[in-house]
């Protein structure tokens, strides 16, 4: 049985929650008592001193075994509990079954025991801080939190082995001649793990534990990482650098035996002074010997001959054979840093400030990228090449087989380069997340430019519309052409602000997949819907100053025909025209449909002429209290100008309806 106990969340004290559910099954408080110990070991002194609130979730489990675990806690951990919270099932154990009252023990215990209902639980504890098994929005995966802290430990186990390794042989390579025995067993000492392997596994360890830093969660709460992860940061950065520190060391130390090798080994042509002196020895004899030894001193010779032959050719193929391993590994070092730079890069946090800044980040993670490739390009083939090598060397002593060594070598050359492939696709598929992350985050930018844009292209629509939309037409047929154009133009403004809306929303979006916060949501998108309110209230404004245009001109109009209708038949009567000529005015004058009573049309014209002036010296008051008014006093005096031509007329036609018929002659 796995124990599932965690640490996670705070208390009002700031105290670490430390919860630990129980189930159906039989708990072994052996394995219990071992986890608490693992779990309390964890956090630091100063976390420790603020105490603990452990949750002793007993739903599922039966009294005896909540009972033991609470008296548990007293051996384990007495001087940091301050309070204990036992979960009871909705069905509450028998009262007779929990007769043991706790707090009466909680002088011998050391901390209060309380028993409560899941739901309740937030009166100790502030939700924001409880999983949700309890009701809470902590947002908590122990099972994720158990992988990264075996992480962790597997690399800080390595990493303080490979340390102490690195330091050994370092430390040797530095004795210098003081004693060379020992200092060549240090130097053919080598590192029981892969120094690249375990940076490598620093570095994505580091880089995940930043992210968990920095980023929200998915559900869109707050997380705030654990204090085990805040102190396992410094202590892998502090591990990373002294690994770093070694591991250069060491390269340095491999590089200078591979020279003190080549050294040795052209110290060891010397041998052939000795055969330049027995091959004048032997020839001397061939010169002064006699002719039944002459057959034995030449095969002698020729002999001697071919040893020495052999003998240069081995040690040229040694040299030609180390020159190319160390090409190699120089080749293999250089990309080592080139990935240790590209993953450093990776490590840290995105924070440009606008979209040419991550283009230009963009741009140096490509060509750092494209580098790796070139370098990983240039390790296989001067590991192919060392490998070609060794396949055609011959034993270099008689009868020495070097099939054993030779497969060690080949082994060892194809694990630095399959390691190198598998660092670098790590690194592509972090580039491939960073390289998605930073084109949203450009999409990002140009959505907040083309936002902020069309609030200034809202804002013009707005200008133009209270410094050049004044006009009133001068009769009916004008004024609707007038307010046919304005709808068009409310139409192009809110084709303009729903394009806003559409990009803000957009922002919104991609906030959410980036997990940051949007500066347009607290300034663009307040000042687009201002904008949009204030042209909202100025077009409505516009639309009744033309409609009341339209019904003033209109009534006038109308009047005005019936009365040159009036006085067309009044002028028929006095000059008796003929039937032909009274048809063809009517025709010009046709009478109107609806009843005419002059005296009411002519009060309901001069109403509605007042009212459209009144209106044009009014201005548009916009929610924060601000006005404004259509065009400037000359530009409102031109448009009315028209309008009070118009209402002079129907003033004049009033007066005369009111004088007394006195030109009527008498019957």
């Amino acid at each position: 049985m796995t124990l599932s106990a965690q640490i996670g969340g705070k208390d009002r004290r700031s105290g670490l929650i430390l919860t630990i559910p129980l189930c159906l099954e039989q708990t072994s408080m052996d394995e219990l008592s071992v986890t608490l110990d693992y779990l309390l070991s964890i956090p630091s002194e100063k976390c420790k001193a603020r105490g603990f609130t452990v949750i002793v979730d007993g739903r599922k489990s039966q009294w005896n075994v909540v009972k033991t675990v609470v008296l548990m806690l007293q051996n384990v951990v007495p001087a940091e509990v301050s309070l204990v919270c036992v979960v009871k099932p909705d069905e509450f154990w028998d009262k007779k079954v929990t007769h043991f009252c706790f707090w009466k023990e909680k002088d011998r215990l050391g901390f209060e025991v309380i028993l409560v209902s899941a739901n309740k639980l937030t009166r100790y504890i502030e939700p924001c801080q409880l999983t949700e098994d309890f009701g809470g929005t902590l947002t908590y995966d122990h099972m994720d939190w158990l992988n990264k802290r075996l992480v962790f430990e597997k690399f800080t186990k390595e990493s303080t082995s490979l340390l102490d390794e690195l330091a050994l042989i370092n430390n040797g390579s530095d004795k210098g001649n003081q004693q060379e025995k020992d200092r060549s067993i240090d130097l053919n000492f080598l590192p029981s793990v892969d120094p690249e392997t375990v940076l490598q596994t620093g570095h994505e360890l580091l880089s995940e534990l930043q992210q968990r830093r920095f980023n929200g969660s998915d559900g869109g709460v707050s997380w705030s990482p654990m204090d085990d992860e805040l102190l396992a940061q410094p202590q892998v950065m502090k591990l990373l650098d002294s690994l770093r520190e070694q591991y250069t060391r060491y390269q340095e130390v491999c590089r200078q035996r591979s020279k003190r090798t080549q050294l040795e080994e052209i110290q060891q042509k010397e041998w052939f002074a000795v055969y330049v002196e027995l091959n004048q020895q032997i020839a001397a004899l061939l010169n002064a010997g006699d002719e039944e030894d002459l057959v034995e001193l030449k095969a002698l010779q020729q002999q001697l001959s071919d040893v020495c032959y052999r003998q240069a050719s081995q040690l040229e193929f040694r040299q030609n054979l180390l020159q190319a391993a160390l090409e190699f590994h120089s080749v293999a070092q250089d990309l080592s840093q080139q990935l240790d730079g590209l993953l450093g890069m990776l490590c840290v946090d995105v924070a440009p400030a606008d979209g040419a800044s991550i283009q230009q980040t963009l741009k140096l993670l490509e060509e750092k990228l494209k580098s790796v490739d070139l370098g990983l390009q240039g390790l296989r083939e001067k590991g192919q090449s060392l490998l070609d090598q060794i396949s055609n060397q011959a034993s270099w002593a008689y009868g020495k087989d070097v099939t054993i060594e030779n497969k060690e070598n080949v082994d060892h050359i194809q694990g630095v380069m399959e390691d190198m492939q598998l660092r670098k696709q790590r690194c592509e598929d972090m580039v491939d997340v960073r390289r998605l992350k930073m084109l949203q985050m450009v999409q990002l930018f140009k959505c907040e430019e083309d936002a902020a844009q069309a609030v200034e292209w809202l804002s013009e629509l707005l200008d133009a519309l209270l410094k050049t939309h004044i006009r009133l037409g001068d009769d009916a047929q004008e004024t609707k052409v007038l307010l046919e154009k304005h709808r068009k133009f409310v139409d192009v403004a809110q084709s303009t602000y729903d394009y806003g809306r559409q990009l803000l929303q957009a922002t919104v979006v991609l906030c959410q997949s980036l997990r940051c916060t949007s500066r347009s949501s607290g300034d663009t998108l307040p000042r687009l819907n201002r904008v949009w309110k204030q042209f909202t209230l100025t077009s409505e404004e516009r639309v009744q100053r033309l409609e009341t245009a339209v019904a003033f001109h209109s009534s006038a109009e109308k009047v005005s025909v019936m009365f040159l209708r009036k006085e067309l038949l009044s002028e028929f009567k006095q000059t008796k025209c003929n039937e032909n000529e009274v048809f063809h005015i009517l025709q010009e004058c046709p009478e109107q449909p609806v009843a005419f009573n002059e005296m009411e049309q002519l009060d309901e014209i001069e109403a509605v002429g007042k009212s459209l002036l009144d209106r044009l010296t009014v201005p548009v008051v916009y929610p924060d209290g601000s006005e404004q008014y259509f065009g400037s006093p000359s530009d409102m005096a031109s448009a009315a100008e028209h309008i009070r031509e118009k209402m002079k007329l129907v003033s004049l036609k009033k007066q005369q309806l009111r004088q007394p018929e006195a030109n009527t002659p008498e019957s």
